[in-house]
């Protein structure tokens, strides 16, 4: 499917600019190449996709609808489902995060979509298509969801609304619920293209720049550091490997489109696939730019709760893709 990228790639280095095979910077270079490439057009076609089902499905109206339905425990898979299509890293999901405390949606529902946006949406599937193939995109969007729903239920049991800050708390007791009903929007699908499209634009104007310094960080650590030399330290055999890859990676900060290229060259460079990952899902899921975020809503005990069960939940789905892969 991408064979022409991959000619193209190999035409611009090896035959325009006459560089060497197998030379470090060529190496590089044609994997940056490759990758940008490759990753911006199917970032284009997914986020176009995801952009209609936006569309039908606006963020207010999943909200009240949340809030005002007994699901009969799925409205913790809906609200992760919800959190796959909106295009958030974990910092801008918590504005987000906060409109649903507002709206009343209970707190372990509220995190569901919380712990899941940031690690599945339209610019990290459509990566992790171009990166790992369908099979084991497929495996990571199913097991992002259950991340959410089974990390939000847990923390749904707990009972964790009296670790709401002040603020929260007065903004509920004084809050005027609106009686809106759950209408599917009537505007006709040519009319939704422009704000679609319009929409497209921001996403990639946002997270271009990300993916770029992405590839190119893992160009560079394709072409440069050699073969085995991260497997001595993280290797599938080191029982300690999958957690210290989590605990590492929450003093990072970096959305999906930056740190999924990073994640291929580990994998490539020896790193086992459910290790690699468990670094990218701390990475872009637990940081401390997103808990300073939620200390307007959280006191520091509840936030160290959300971050001691999504690292324990995001350390058993590594040890799930090891086994799997």
């Amino acid at each position: 499917m991408f064979d022409w990228i991959q000619k193209l790639a190999n035409w611009l280095v090896y035959d325009s600019l006459e560089m060497t095979q197998g030379t470090h910077l060529a190496k590089a270079l044609n994997f940056f190449i490759y990758d940008t490439i490759k990753i911006i057009l199917l970032l284009v076609v997914i986020i176009f996709l995801m952009g209609i089902v936006n569309s039908y499905f606006p963020i207010d109206k999943v909200r009240n609808y949340l809030s005002r339905n007994k699901l009969y425990g799925l409205e913790y898979l809906m609200a992760s489902l919800f959190g796959v299509v909106t295009p958030f890293c974990s910092c801008s999901s918590v504005p987000l995060f906060i409109g649903f405390v507002k709206g009343g949606i209970p707190l372990g529902v509220t995190f569901a979509f919380l712990i899941t946006s940031p690690l599945v949406n339209e610019v990290a599937i459509g990566l992790f298509l171009g990166l790992f193939g369908v099979k084991t995109t497929l495996i990571y969007i199913i097991s992002g969801i259950l991340l959410g729903v089974v990390s939000g239920f847990i923390l749904g049991k707990f009972n964790l609304e009296q670790f709401l800050t002040p603020w929260v708390k007065n903004v509920l007791e004084n809050s005027q619920r609106e009686e809106a009903v759950f209408k599917a929007e009537k505007t006709p699908f040519i009319m939704r293209l422009p704000t679609i499209w319009k929409e497209e634009k921001s996403i990639l104007k946002g997270v271009i720049p990300y993916v770029i310094v992405g590839i190119a960080v893992g160009g560079l650590m394709h072409g440069y550091i050699p073969e085995g030399f991260f497997e001595t330290y993280m290797a599938k055999d080191n029982l300690l490997a999958v957690p210290l890859a989590t605990i590492m990676a929450v003093p990072m900060y970096l959305n999906a489109s930056g740190i999924l290229p990073i994640v291929q060259v580990l994998v490539l460079k020896g790193i086992p696939l459910g290790t690699a990952i468990a670094f990218m899902m701390g990475v872009v899921g637990l940081s401390l730019p997103e808990a300073m975020l939620l200390k307007k809503v959280m006191t520091f005990k509840l936030i160290g709760i959300f971050f001691g069960v999504v690292t324990l939940c995001i350390i058993i789905s590594g040890y799930i893709f090891n086994l799997i892969f």
